[in-house]
């Protein structure tokens, strides 16, 4: 089976989603074709929203004699002559639309639902991201399929650990990773803070932030924290927290969403909106860390990428019949 991948994403971030893309690129199951509209910056995102996705990607797809596109995030055809899989890792542009700039918003409230609905299969990232999919744009139960994300081999309990008394946190400047409560919750709890992740939008900007750092830095960054602070106010699932889990570290994270689905009881729950809350979770995970680092690295090892290959390609073949 040929398989189209939409691999345009990695031209605008090296977040979470292309963690997933990266995976999904060395899938042994099929024959992976990458298609992509390369290009930085604005313009190039507008083209690629405006032209892309709508009009030349279905058509690239079908002159390379693809047996089933996917598209990786919920950017995709509107219609298509080749049967495609979208990927919905969360729907925080429709569940908290103030977080996102003008253009990101209105193109969210006009495509997304039409490309959820002409997709063949559409796979949500977790349980969480299922019953949005159905709540905010009811979306067919019966095409929904659920593949968590996966976990690379790079994070791991053994290896080189970062020195200092820190607690970390990882996440795009954004405001809906809620930065700045857990900036005030380390103070409150009189522990250093430090901030990696990829420069994001909404003016977020954290003291003790690092920028983007290579995959081996990060785990080491896990690796040597007292705990990972990840207090977001919406995700559809939250990989630094399963990141975290496999290299040994505890885990603060929120209560009620996503990232409790996927902790699987594993992690101190805090209520995102209390800095005091998030502050308390911090002591709480030192004080059971022998816990919290063997229900981690449990919980971790039901994460792995090569479970990911086998439901994705099942998603394919349900897809191409």
């Amino acid at each position: 089976m040929r398989v189209g991948l939409d691999v345009s994403p990695l031209d605008q971030t090296r977040a979470g989603t292309a963690r997933y893309l990266e995976q999904l690129g060395s899938l042994d199951a099929v024959e992976v074709v990458p298609l992509a509209f390369h290009g930085h910056g604005r313009a190039a995102a507008l083209a690629r929203d405006a032209y892309w996705y709508p009009f030349a990607l279905p058509q690239l797809a079908r002159r390379a004699g693809i047996d089933v596109l996917h598209c990786p995030t919920f950017r995709g055809p509107l219609s298509s002559p080749v049967p495609f899989v979208v990927t919905v890792h969360d729907l925080a542009v429709l569940r908290h639309p103030e977080t996102f700039n003008l253009w990101t918003r209105q193109y969210s409230r006009y495509c997304v639902p039409r490309v959820v609905r002409a997709a063949r299969r559409v796979i949500a990232v977790s349980e969480f991201t299922r019953r949005e999919l159905v709540e905010l744009l009811r979306a067919p139960e019966e095409k929904i399929r659920v593949v968590p994300n996966g976990v690379a081999d790079v994070f791991a309990a053994t290896g080189a650990r970062a020195d200092g008394e820190y607690a970390l946190a990882v996440g795009t400047l954004e405001p809906r990773k809620n930065l700045a409560r857990a900036r005030e919750a380390a103070r409150l709890a009189g522990v250093e803070l430090r901030v990696v992740g990829e420069r994001g939008w909404g003016g977020v900007e954290v003291d003790g932030w690092a920028g983007r750092v290579s995959d081996e830095e990060l785990a080491a960054l896990y690796r040597g924290a007292r705990c990972l602070v990840y207090p977001s106010l919406y995700e559809g699932f939250g990989l630094p927290v399963i990141e975290a889990m496999a290299c040994g570290t505890p885990v603060v994270t929120s209560a009620g969403g996503a990232t409790e689905e996927v902790s699987g009881g594993a992690a101190v729950l805090v209520d995102p909106l209390d800095a005091g809350s998030i502050a308390t979770g911090i002591a709480e995970a030192d004080r059971r860390r022998d816990e919290l680092v063997r229900l981690g690295l449990e919980r971790a090892r039901a994460f792995g990428w090569d479970e990911v290959a086998r439901a994705t390609a099942a998603v394919y073949r349900e897809a191409a019949g």
